[in-house]
């Protein structure tokens, strides 16, 4: 087995004889199985860096922002969708079927009860716009990638027409972004809506909406209107919650890891709490279906032992801002007590609303002490991030799915990445004196081709995270705020609680067609372009300013003997907050 010495570990032309087969234990409780002692870099046959260091795809954590679990002192939960994981499509179909019962009893027509839900349609992302009643997938920009009008799917000439510049901006009260899980059902009824209204016959289209032989108007705002009032009484008055917890065989995954995860959190001297919007009542009921053992060794255990603090009713995203008022729960009859909680939150007690300045005050946590995982990208992630510094890890239970899709069907995307490359090979050789433009149009097509086929292995509206080459927009809001991203929040049982999450370097486009190879990089000479403190002219080497002497390649950083240690220390500073928060807990050497 060939290995890298210790000297040589920082070798760029050395580590790339590394990496291939990495020898794990079979057991955690058998260290001895593998030689510990030993640099990793000894540990690894040989060649391929990329998988010799990764855990199957289903049990891992993707790292947007670095993160060491060292340093977390609180795990915070969500429920909904997080720790309570729905079966799908089972609990959609059924809250689909709710909400139209909902619309019929308020006027809408009996013809609506036909309706079944289809889970190959709806993606989550979604813009649905009031004005036109389209459903827009939209890249991280704004751009139009496709639109669906009901069940209609329309062309770019069409989406052009209805939207010049194929631009949204996302912000315009104009569109609704359909952005959680629960927006599923939702999602498919709008389209059956719009679908339903425009073409039946009773009904003629007007452009933005329709309009009865009664000269009733119904405009897609108010469908939208109407169905927005009817999924939240559905999930607040409605007897979903009340059916869910009279079946949660046939709701609710009860995954046998989730209460294994929570006791190596304690065990690793780590504070748990629950932040749900959820009421007590149905929390109880659900959080006992998933952690108490009615038969089992821990039959007396109650569901909160799990956890140091529990918070119901907490109304997010309003609690990352100015909340509501905390309030104590009687946990036997489930009221409220009467006014204000101001002391200590104890372990075993429930309480409601509050804000997360004041739990963080009462708990003694400041903000990067705080890993919060939930489902919800505005109302879990996105707020607790900018409002309160919170450290991030969103759960995408879609992630399996669009795992499998990419592991199945790499050929598409290979095909898709080769067209790319055709076309810069078709314009590489030409420059500002070309005069004949050059015929693309076999390659555009391709492009198309290869995207529509990459789409339709996802479903209907296609990936949640991209469009062929271009990620939605819903992607770029996950690596924007999330830290870190799984298909589920048990995949922190297959790590140390010391783990360094070590975010990916994001190559700039100009730094990726840069390849390290060592040799002097030549810059154009041009003083409006030189590096701070180096002069370029035509024909001599580089020197410093306000010295004589040239830096050879030699002893440059930008010479034959790259080093990245010296690249660092040459730049100035290491920007990697994580590895400087170690560095400062480091004891000083003696």
């Amino acid at each position: 087995m060939e290995t890298l010495k210790n000297s040589e570990i920082r070798d760029p032309r050395k580590i790339n004889h590394v990496v291939k087969n990495l020898h794990l234990p079979t057991s955690f409780s058998t260290p001895n199985k593998m030689p510990y002692h030993q640099h990793p870099i000894d540990r690894v046959d040989s060649v391929d860096m990329r998988t010799a260091f990764k855990r199957d795809t289903a049990k891992r954590i993707f790292v947007n922002r670095s993160l060491s679990l060292d340093k977390i002192k609180f795990f915070g939960f969500d429920m909904d969708y997080t720790l309570a994981v729905y079966k799908s499509p089972v609990y959609e179909a059924k809250a689909f079927e709710l909400v139209i019962e909902r619309l019929v009893s308020i006027g809408y027509p009996k013809d609506l009860l036909q309706f079944k839900y289809d889970p190959h349609f709806p993606v989550r992302g979604l813009f649905f716009d009031h004005q036109l009643g389209n459903l827009l997938k939209v890249d991280t920009y704004g751009n139009i990638l496709s639109c669906y009008h009901g069940f209609e799917f329309l062309t770019s000439v069409k989406i052009r027409e209805l939207y010049p510049n194929k631009f949204v901006q996302a912000d315009n009260q104009r569109y609704f972004i359909l952005n959680t899980l629960f927006n599923l059902p939702e999602t498919y009824l709008l389209a059956a809506l719009v679908d339903y209204f425009d073409n039946h016959p009773d009904y003629r289209r007007t452009g933005k909406g329709a309009e009865s032989k009664d000269h009733i108007l119904l405009t897609y705002e108010s469908i939208h209107e109407d169905v927005r009032a009817a999924v939240d009484w559905v999930h607040i008055k409605g007897t979903l919650k009340q059916i869910t917890v009279e079946n949660l065989d046939t709701y609710v995954i009860k995954d046998p890891l989730l209460p294994k995860l929570l006791d190596r959190m304690k065990q690793c001297k780590r504070k748990c709490f629950i932040l749900t919007n959820s009421g007590y009542s149905y929390t109880d009921k659900i959080m006992e279906f998933l952690l108490e053992d009615k038969d089992g060794s821990n039959s007396q255990r109650h569901w909160t032992s799990y956890f140091d603090y529990v918070v119901v009713d907490a109304r997010k995203p309003l609690f990352f801002d100015k909340g509501t008022a905390l309030r104590q729960v009687d946990a036997e009859t489930g009221t409220l007590s009467i006014g204000r909680y101001s002391g200590a939150l104890k372990q075993g007690h429930i309480y409601s609303g509050g804000s997360s300045d004041v739990f963080c005050q009462l708990v003694g946590a400041q903000g990067k002490d705080v890993l919060y995982i939930g489902d919800h990208i505005f109302g879990d992630i996105l707020k607790s991030k900018k409002q309160q510094g919170w450290r991030t890890y969103l759960v995408i239970p879609e992630l399996t799915q669009e795992l499998e899709v990419w592991q199945s069907r790499q050929d598409v995307f290979c095909n898709l990445r080769d067209l790319d490359i055709t076309l810069g090979e078709t314009y590489k050789h030409l420059d500002s004196t070309t005069t004949e433009q050059p015929d693309i149009s076999e390659i555009k097509r391709k492009i198309k081709e290869a995207t529509q086929t990459m789409e339709k292995c996802y479903g209907c509206m296609g990936s949640l995270l991209r469009s062929g080459s271009r990620q939605t927009f819903f992607a770029s809001q996950v690596m924007r705020y999330a830290d870190l991203y799984a298909s589920s929040c048990v995949n922190l049982l297959h790590y140390p609680f010391s783990y360094l999450f070590r975010a990916p370097a994001q190559l700039m486009p100009h730094e990726s067609t840069v390849e390290h190879t060592g040799e002097l990089f030549q810059p154009t000479p041009s003083s409006a372009m030189a590096p701070r403190g180096f002069s370029f002219s035509d024909d001599s080497p580089m020197t410093s300013k306000g010295s004589n002497s040239s830096l050879s390649s030699n002893n440059s950083v930008f010479g034959k003997t790259y080093n990245p240690s010296q690249v660092s220390y040459s730049l100035g500073n290491d920007s990697d907050e994580e590895l400087e928060e170690e560095r400062s807990d480091s004891p000083s050497p003696k």
